[in-house]
Order: C-alpha cells, then sequence, then structure tokens
C-alpha cells in the first residue's frame, strides 16, 4: 500500500538525516546548486514535517485533481533554477536549516512518530498543501507525491555527503519509477522515453521528468 511505502521511505529518509556526515558538513554546498547541505536536509525533512497538521485540516472546497493533473496545474514543473516558487523553496529551506542539524532530527522524529501511528486509519480524503494553488489531492495521491520527494531528495542528500542513497522497498522504488515515466512522457513524448529506455544509439541527451 502506498501508505506503508511512504513511512518506509520516510523511515529511510530519517536514517540519513541522522547520519553524522550531514550534520558534519551542514553548511557546505550539496550537489544542488544554492542548497546547503542543512538546507536540502530541510527540505527532504519537509516531505513529512509538512503532513501531521494536514491529517487535521478541515477538507478543502476546491477541485480535486489526479496525480497528474497535479502535476500538469503546476508552475514550478517547467520554472527554472531562479523562479520565484524556486527560490522560496531554497530560502525557506536555508531559513528553517539555520536552526541546526539536531533541532531538525527533533522535529523529523516527532513528525515521523505521528504520521506512523495516525495515518493507517487516516481518511483517504482531499488535501492540500498550503503553497499549492487552488486544487487538492486524496490522500494517497498526495502521499505519492511525496514519496518521489523523498527518493529523490534522499538520492541528492546522499551524494552532497559521500554516503551511499538509502535502499526502499522495491513496491516504493516501482511507485516512484512509475510517476517519473509518466512526468518524462509528458515532458519528452513517448518515443523519446521509449527510445532512452530500449536504444542507447538513439535515446536523447535526457528524459529528465523536471
Amino acid at each position: 500500500m502506498i501508505r506503508e511505502d511512504f513511512l518506509a521511505a520516510a523511515r529511510a529518509a530519517g536514517e540519513l538525516l541522522r547520519d553524522p556526515a550531514v550534520a558534519a558538513r551542514w553548511d557546505e554546498p550539496s550537489a544542488l546548486a544554492d542548497f546547503t547541505v542543512g538546507g536540502l536536509a530541510e527540505h527532504l525533512a519537509f516531505q513529512v514535517l509538512a503532513l501531521p497538521d494536514l491529517l487535521d485540516s478541515p477538507t478543502p472546497a476546491e477541485p480535486t485533481v489526479p496525480v497528474l493533473g497535479h502535476y500538469e496545474r503546476a508552475e514550478w514543473i517547467d520554472a527554472d533554477l531562479d523562479a520565484e516558487f524556486n527560490v522560496n523553496i531554497r530560502r525557506g529551506g536555508e531559513q528553517q536549516a539555520a536552526e541546526g542539524h539536531a533541532a531538525m532530527v527533533a522535529r523529523f522524529d516527532a513528525a515521523l512518530a505521528t504520521m506512523a501511528e495516525r495515518l493507517p486509519e487516516a481518511d483517504n480524503r482531499p488535501m492540500r498543501l498550503p503553497f499549492w494553488g487552488p486544487w487538492s489531492l486524496l490522500l494517497e495521491d498526495l502521499l505519492l507525491t511525496r514519496l518521489m520527494e523523498l527518493a529523490v531528495h534522499s538520492d541528492d542528500l546522499a551524494v552532497s555527503v559521500g554516503v551511499a542513497t538509502p535502499e526502499l522497498p522495491d513496491s516504493a522504488s516501482e511507485r516512484v519509477i512509475d510517476l517519473l515515466s509518466r512526468l518524462a512522457v509528458r515532458r519528452h513524448g513517448p518515443t523519446s522515453v521509449l527510445r532512452a529506455l530500449s536504444r542507447a544509439e538513439r535515446a536523447p541527451g535526457t528524459i529528465a521528468a523536471f
């Protein structure tokens, strides 16, 4: 189930966030442009930190869309590095990182404990994160978007501090790869993705989803 996969990915991210290498390189540049290791760690942690409050939030009255409908509406998906949305994401991570590694770990562990206790019984109802536009996702679709973020940014953070990328259960990895593949088709078209996966001699330069 998506709920189990999300919690597994969150626990794996938590192990990475607690790694001494993350604390040791907190103020150093990360593998992502304009992000310190601390700022990137906070952005990774946010994928769990943002969710407990949603479990108690009122059901939005706005339209509920499917996962791909969310990405079709999201302005950031095709925005460049200096777009306002991306700048704000980095700024928020860096501001939170000023509290330090130990404070981040404490906040993350508390949020994960809440999710582990409450998520299995939570209603699969419409929810949205505050920085989205005027649309919502069902809880389990929202979890898929956060699962993808956890997987991608865990790899970013692991590379940044020179440790192994956390391994996820096969079902979680398959969900992430499926979503990224569909987003890659949206951006590059099915032929480019087909060639990248099957014909090295005709593969395009990239089929990156973002």
